[in-house]
């Protein structure tokens, strides 16, 4: 109130001392001097029209870039303007008259349409019932349909940034659980195939490690002494010139060891009892045999396992099997082991889903030189992609997917925005694949797509309101 008053002291006494005529000849510069002394820069725009209508919003006195829905006053306690409905009331920022005029010279004007996206068109200016002025159609404008426009100005406040579409081979990670088991290449049972019986079991246990050859149990067995002397019967008639029969291929087949086979050849006599050794390097996994016991042909003595190679058999979703590809890398960690890692490469994808966890097995083998991997552990394992090509990606932001179609917005230049619809492939280290609807070098917009794509729609849904009038 304060600052009125003195506004108007000061216009009186320029009145008093120079008179209505001086008053009347000096009235724009004294106008302009008093805002540019006073500070009240817009305040006394006494040629510009009286708005009408219900208010729309309130603006900083000072028509800073500040606005508000009520009543509003600035820290020095002056209100807010008050802009109603006639007046303009578009956020946009308007160059000024003489860039408008230039602009109208470059380019001529088809016609005007409605500013909130009607099918309606005017020959020349004029406002809608809102009082919002009617926007122009330049020449080149008129077939672009689909474009959705913004000023430089509420492009820099949405925060609208766009990046080019390129081609980047897309790195996946799957992360899923688990467990070590042994190489069924790498297990080995020890049975017998003829009647016999224990004459000793060796100091050896389950959990033991064993090598190759090593004495795991001394037998006696009647048909196998019967076949070893029927052997030495044919040797010794081969020497006289008499083909041999079949010994030999009798001894192999109740599973003797070849070292006794040839022991017997060579020395032409048949052991009293037999031992029994191991087929390969591992850990007993099971002992079933005891000193003096008798055993009956197909019982299992030992089951024997070389744990040098192991796999991890990873549970991975059926939605995520698509990603997952022979020879892919892995890397296991083991829940008992924090910290260890052992890397791995997958060798087979089960060719079946389990009903019950609609998971399938995915095989990975992995070298346990240390031993430190064991059977039934619980591992976490991370597949990665592999050697994938690239293609076409853009990032996830990038994409604005409304369950029924996927959007993206590519930027055109000059504020202009196109939604465009897509079909997406793979996803992973936060891109994703495109395989229709871009090409390699579109630019897209990454950030406050959602903003261009709702005003998009709005357009959209407001020309469906009316039939569309033929152009002027």
């Amino acid at each position: 109130m304060k600052r009125i008053a003195l506004t108007g002291l000061a216009l009186a006494a320029i009145l008093a001392a120079g008179g209505a005529g001086y008053w009347a000849g000096q009235r724009g510069i004294a106008v302009a001097g008093l805002r540019t002394w006073f500070g009240i820069e817009g305040s006394l725009a006494a040629n510009e029209p009286v708005g009408t209508g219900p208010v729309i919003y309130y603006q900083d006195p000072d028509r800073k870039p500040v606005y508000s829905a009520g009543p509003r006053q600035t820290e020095d306690g002056r209100p807010f303007t008050a802009v109603h409905a006639s007046q303009d009331i578009s956020f946009e920022e308007k160059p000024p008259s003489e860039e408008r005029t230039a602009q109208a010279d470059a380019k001529r004007v088809l016609y005007y349409r409605n500013p909130m996206g009607l099918p309606d068109t005017s020959p020349v200016p004029k406002k809608d019932s809102m009082g919002m002025d009617y926007l122009p159609v330049y020449e080149g404008e008129a077939n672009e349909a689909g474009i959705v426009k913004l000023s430089p100005g509420r492009i820099q406040r949405s925060g609208v940034r766009s990046e080019p579409v390129r081609r980047k081979a897309i790195d996946r990670s799957i992360r899923v659980p688990g467990s070590v088991q042994l190489d069924e290449r790498r297990v080995s049972v020890i049975a017998m195939r003829a009647d016999a019986f224990v004459q000793e079991v060796a100091p050896v246990t389950t959990g033991d490690r064993v090598a190759k050859g090593t004495r795991l149990v001394r037998i006696y067995s009647p048909e196998i002494s019967t076949a070893g002397a029927q052997f030495i019967t044919e040797l010794n008639a081969a020497a006289r010139g008499v083909p041999e029969g079949g010994a030999r291929q009798r001894l192999e087949n109740l599973g003797l060891p070849p070292e006794v086979i040839a022991e017997i050849e060579r020395s032409r006599k048949v052991p009293l009892t037999i031992n029994w050794s191991a087929p390969r390097d591992g850990i007993v996994l099971e002992r079933t045999v005891s000193d003096g016991m008798k055993i009956v042909a197909g019982n299992s003595l030992f089951r024997l396992a070389d744990i040098s190679t192991i796999w991890v058999l990873a549970d991975v979703p059926e939605r995520e099997l698509a990603a997952v590809r022979i020879g892919a890398p892995a890397a296991v960690q083991l829940r008992g082991r924090p910290g260890s890692s052992f890397e791995g490469r997958v060798s087979v994808i089960y060719p079946q889903i389990a009903e019950a966890t609609r998971t399938a097995k995915v095989r990975i083998e992995i070298a346990n030189r240390e031993g430190v991997l064991l059977p039934n552990m619980y591992a976490d394992v991370e597949i990665g992609s592999g050697d994938a090509a690239p293609e076409l990606a853009v990032p996830d932001s990038a994409v604005i997917d409304s369950g029924t179609r996927r959007v993206v917005i590519l930027d055109r230049g000059e504020g202009r925005f196109e939604p465009r619809e897509v079909k997406l492939g793979r996803r992973g280290d936060g891109m994703v694949a495109i395989t229709e609807g871009v090409s390699e070098g579109d630019r897209v917009v990454i950030s406050a797509n959602f903003l261009i794509d709702a005003e998009s729609n709005l357009k959209a849904a407001l020309s469906g309101f009316a039939q569309p009038e033929a152009k002027p």
